[in-house]
């Protein structure tokens, strides 16, 4: 299917000399604004006159694009399919200089690691549980060539993981070349230190510990402590978060004619001794442990942690939290043989399910059952989303229910010792990564089997039970993004077109549109209305409206009164560059506000001394709907003071 802004985004960036010309992008409320190399290979006539750009601007050291409401969406496209980083804006991934909090950035650090080979991941994972399943019911000869070579295929990135998430930790880590990273992953796993494990033993290190190891070979006399990584995970990311400060190290006093090869060879010949010496079972030991305090946890009362991974699973999701479990349950998987901890949340997926067929067999909603239908399909194969932000979280006692169903799943697969022995598919592809490959017991995908089914059943025949069309209000919480973006704008509620007056959100001079020093609100191009030179930094609501768009920053906000009118109020110029610094919000997109409630608080005097003109544009930007936008005549204003009249 044809995306709805592919061409437009095309174009665009075509016309601003391609990407190659493009330092960054971000976007405010209206506009994209790019930071070019160099502005003169931008087409800007041909962008004026393009069908989706109302006009471009050149202002601050930015190239921008003005679109309207869609702005957003156009970014996303341009972002996604055009090959151009974000610098911030509306949906844009945080900076990855901007502070982050622990947690965040913990998360932030592993999304960014795993998500690009989670499919191969997920793939391999199926072979393997196939392969488990050819295994445990004798369908192939186990020593034969067809189940050798399909076991190839199944094995080979689970053993050579390293190397893969190499080279996505050295993008994460900023890493020069990936390919330095690579290199790491590809010396944990290099045949001959299997080989040298199985040598003479030379002497014992940390004997009586639980470090205790045997030393087969030195390097300069130093002890190196071999172990086997095949399949690990922490080990090669701890190593390359360490040669990625090693690499900017020589990056920064390498002469630049030797810094192609010079950097790489300096990094690896410290680094991969590093590894293999320290680093590596440093993180292996790490690893050993946090699967100990992880299984030590699921074992202290195994009903209760079920429990809270089954039920709050779909909180996790909804807050990315989950990928901070990703990794515990691959070393589980590595270190323990199996996962007793995520596999919890197995009962999430059919309990969702469950209850949005319900909703779909009780509904006479016909754009329900639209939405409802492909969520049941793709909550088959395991993927919740649209269901959670389509159906049941907008009907908040049913997403309630699927959590409470989900949390009793999550108790009885902890009480039966169900664990995930692969790390593989998703819905009803995650069945055979409850066989065991070291001994073929297929007793876990039984009880697995009977316990999803349970979870769908409940979920379906509870929500036949207690399921009415009602209205809903859009959701509280929107989806998350690889990198935090804010809520999607909620449907505007549909009303009845009608004139009115809208009070001065502002207190100030009344300033013409036409003299403000900006061409996108100066020419009309957004819509009619004021501008006011506020003398006190707030902003008040002009009449009881819903809150449509609340810029993250603050410097903007977008209201739909009760009659129909689409407010935008703009505090000052290219603000937005400001990143939030001297504002302060009071409501929320989503918000319903009354006449006069306080929206924005700013800092004028910090606006001046950024060097950003204060006025702010106080537009109708839905004045094609009126047949008049009539703006008051006054000098100075005060808030609540009479501003615009609208009429049909």
């Amino acid at each position: 299917m044809a995306r709805k802004y592919e061409q437009l985004a095309a174009d665009i960036v075509k016309n601003v000399g391609g990407k190659e010309n493009v330092n960054s992008l971000a976007h405010c409320v209206t506009r994209l604004r790019f930071k070019l190399k160099d502005e003169g290979k931008a087409n800007t006539d041909v962008l004026k006159a393009m069908d989706g750009v109302v006009t471009v601007v050149q202002s601050g050291g930015q190239y921008q694009v003005v679109i309207g409401q869609m702005v957003g969406e156009v970014y996303d496209e341009i972002l996604q399919y055009q090959g151009i980083k974000g610098a911030g804006g509306v949906d844009a991934a945080e900076e990855d200089d901007a502070p982050k909090k622990p947690l965040d950035l913990f998360v932030d650090t592993v999304s960014g690691i795993f998500t690009p080979v989670l499919g191969i991941l997920a793939a391999s994972g199926m072979l393997k549980g196939l392969l488990a399943i050819i295994s445990a019911f004798e369908i192939l000869d186990t020593s034969g060539g067809t189940y050798q070579i399909l076991n190839v295929l199944a094995d080979a990135f689970f053993y050579f993981l390293p190397i893969f998430l190499g080279y996505t930790a050295g993008k994460k880590f900023k890493m020069g070349n990936e390919f330095t990273a690579m290199a790491i992953g590809a010396a944990l796993v290099y045949p001959s230190l299997a080989t040298m494990r199985g040598g003479d033993v030379l002497y014992t290190i940390l004997s009586g510990t639980l470090f205790e190891s045997a030393i087969h070979v030195e390097f300069l006399g130093i002890p190196v402590i071999l172990m086997n990584y095949a399949s690990s995970v922490i080990p090669v990311i701890l190593a390359v978060w360490v040669g990625a400060k090693v690499e900017r190290f020589f990056t920064g006093i390498m002469p630049t004619m030797f810094k192609s090869f010079g950097v790489p060879f300096f990094t690896l010949i410290i680094m991969i001794p590093l590894t293999l010496m320290v680093v590596g079972p440093a993180a292996t030991w790490l690893g050993q442990v946090v699967g100990a305090v992880a299984i030590g946890a699921a074992e202290l009362s195994p009903p209760i942690a079920g429990a809270f991974v089954g039920g709050f699973w779909q909180v996790f999701v909804m807050f990315g939290l989950h990928w901070g479990l990703v990794p515990v349950m691959l070393n589980n998987i590595t270190t323990m043989g199996g996962d007793p901890v995520v596999v919890a949340m197995m009962g999430t997926t059919f309990a969702q399910t469950g209850v949005v067929v319900g909703i779909f067999l009780r509904t006479k909603d016909l754009k329900l059952k639209g939405i409802a239908l492909p969520a049941i399909i793709s909550g088959i194969f395991g993927v919740t989303e649209p269901a959670i932000y389509g159906v049941t979280l907008p009907r908040k006692k049913y997403f309630i229910l699927s959590c409470i169903i989900s949390a009793v799943a999550g108790a009885f697969i902890a009480i039966m010792g169900v664990k995930f022995y692969i790390f593989g598919g998703m819905g009803i592809f995650a069945y055979p990564c409850f066989i065991d490959p070291a001994t073929n017991d297929v007793s876990g995908m039984y009880y697995a089997m009977i316990i999803t089914a349970a979870s769908f059943a409940a979920g379906l025949i509870i929500t036949l039970m207690l399921y009415k069309d009602e209205a809903v209000a859009a959701p509280a919480t929107a989806a998350p993004s690889p990198a935090p973006a804010p809520a999607a704008t909620p449907a505007p509620v549909e009303v009845e077109l009608k004139g009115e007056e809208l009070a001065s959100p502002l207190t100030g001079n009344v300033v013409a549109l036409a003299n403000v020093p900006d061409p996108v609100f100066s020419s009309g191009v957004m819509g009619k209305g004021a501008a006011v030179e506020p003398t006190i930094g707030k902003v008040f609501a002009p009449a009881d409206a819903e809150v449509t768009t609340m810029f993250p920053t603050g410097h903007a906000v977008g209201l739909k009164t009760n009659c129909g009118a689409e407010i935008l109020i703009h505090v000052g110029m290219d603000t937005v560059q400001m990143n939030g610094d001297g504002f302060k919000t009071h409501v929320a997109q989503g918000d319903r506000v009354k006449k006069g409630q306080l929206l924005i608080e700013f800092d004028i005097e910090k606006i001046k001394a950024a060097g950003y003109p204060v006025i702010t544009p106080v537009l109708v930007t839905n004045s094609d709907a009126f047949a008049s936008i009539t703006p008051t005549d006054a000098a100075t204003i005060k808030n609540g003071d009479k501003i615009i009249t609208t009429a049909l």
